[in-house]
């Protein structure tokens, strides 16, 4: 109890600054990691946190789904050729890329590792998050279209590598007794009854909801409570049926945005709200119980992996993607960089240590807590001004120009915690 009144006051603390941290080379999560980090075990001992406790794997857990379920209901996945082109290369091409290159360059640096466990580093490595780059995609002065392809491209890579994680981790924790072939089949397995789980509740929500609302049976605030239940229950349902419950509860607010368009977006506030609580809580955890132990295991090659995948490993997949769609080089190195590694990343890697079926986990989660580590240090810092830079540039230089791909209107979802 004495825990939850730390992240209390420090959450609230916090909060009080967060549109003056806008404008500055700090953000939230460098705080609360940074907070973690003091009050932790390892320094104050004044949080008592421990891997082991339930606690944490719940909240891991329950955080993820929150937030996968969240993004995909905030996302127009019909807004447009147009609104969709940029985002679309970059997590159809991009994405994959990202994949195959991480997991080269991981198992050439690190030999120690498989190659089953340098494509789960680079897939957990893979998915980005927009709210640590808050300063970029909440900046009207860089073009609409360049904040919508970041926006929509966090929003939905961490669903996308939900299936491809849950593939590698059932090679990677199996069984010596079982085959390769049982355990990918396995895998699917999940993979499909996730899908069909999230489907149907989404389904069954898209029924209910227009039918109450026309009869008068349901007011705002209880759209948002069904919303949130529904997220809940795709989650929780699958896990019960031998499923993927996060990649059910990201099917489930996928499709029930597709069939009840943007009133969907509204009323998954409080999905949001739950999982925003559950990310700052999260960081905490990072920096209480995850950065002082994977520093053991830290050599200078896991730093130079974890460097590679901010840069190299983000950029040149982008920069591939970006081939042919007419963008200025400065846009696209300004796409490329903005790929923090944060919330999706953590939980996932959280999720392994916790899981205690994965032989190298101690060596596979520091190579993950450096890349995020950094990541929200790096990025966090050079956001804002950076943000600022590109938007100089483009006054500059094609503000005026019509005929710029990057001047072209687009609809835009809402951002991840946008106030």
């Amino acid at each position: 109890m004495a825990d939850l009144a730390v992240f209390g006051i420090v959450l609230g603390l916090v909060s009080l600054f967060r549109q003056r941290m806008r404008s500055l080379p700090i953000t939230g999560p460098i705080l609360f990691v940074a907070t973690g980090l003091i009050l932790g075990p390892d320094v104050l001992s004044v949080l008592k946190l421990d891997l082991d406790d339930e606690f944490v794997v719940t909240l891991a857990e329950l955080t993820l789904a929150m937030v996968l379920f969240s993004d995909a209901a905030r996302i127009d996945t019909k807004c447009g050729r147009k609104s969709f082109a940029i985002p679309g290369r970059m997590l159809s091409i991009g994405l994959p890329l990202t994949i195959a290159l991480g997991t080269v360059v991981t198992r050439l640096l690190l030999s120690e590792l498989s190659w089953a466990e340098a494509a789960l580093v680079a897939t957990i490595l893979a998915p980005t998050d927009a709210a640590l780059g808050e300063a970029v995609v909440s900046n009207p002065a860089v073009p609409s279209r360049i904040r919508q392809a970041l926006n929509v491209e966090s929003g939905l890579n961490d669903g996308l590598v939900v299936p491809v994680f849950t593939l590698f981790l059932a090679i990677v924790a199996g069984s010596e007794l079982e085959s390769t072939g049982s355990l990918i089949g396995e895998a699917i397995s999940e993979i499909t009854i996730g899908v069909a789980v999230g489907g149907a509740v989404a389904l069954v929500m898209s029924r209910l909801v227009p039918e109450t609302k026309k009869r008068g049976w349901i007011d705002e605030e209880g759209f948002r409570l069904v919303a949130f239940g529904c997220g809940l229950a795709a989650f929780a349902g699958a896990e019960v049926l031998t499923g993927n419950g996060f990649l059910a509860a990201f099917v489930c607010g996928m499709l029930a945005r597709y069939l009840l368009g943007p009133s969907m977006t509204m009323h998954s506030e409080l999905a949001e709200d739950a999982g925003q609580v559950g990310a700052s809580a999260t960081f905490v955890v990072f920096g209480a119980l995850l950065i002082v132990p994977a520093m053991d295991s830290v050599t200078p090659l896991v730093v130079v992996c974890a460097l590679g995948a901010l840069t190299l490993g983000r950029i040149m997949p982008v920069a591939i993607s970006l081939l042919g769609a007419g963008l200025m080089r400065p846009t696209i190195g300004f796409l490329g960089w903005f790929g923090p590694r944060g919330l999706a990343s953590m939980l996932f890697g959280l999720l392994i240590v916790t899981d205690g079926h994965v032989d190298e986990a101690d060596a596979l989660f520091s190579v993950v807590v450096v890349t995020i580590l950094l990541s929200v240090v790096l990025h966090g810092a050079t956001a804002a001004p950076w943000a600022k830079r590109y938007a100089a540039w483009f006054a500059e230089n094609g503000a005026d120009d019509d005929d710029m791909p990057e001047m072209e209107e687009v609809l835009e979802s809402p951002v991840r915690w946008a106030t």
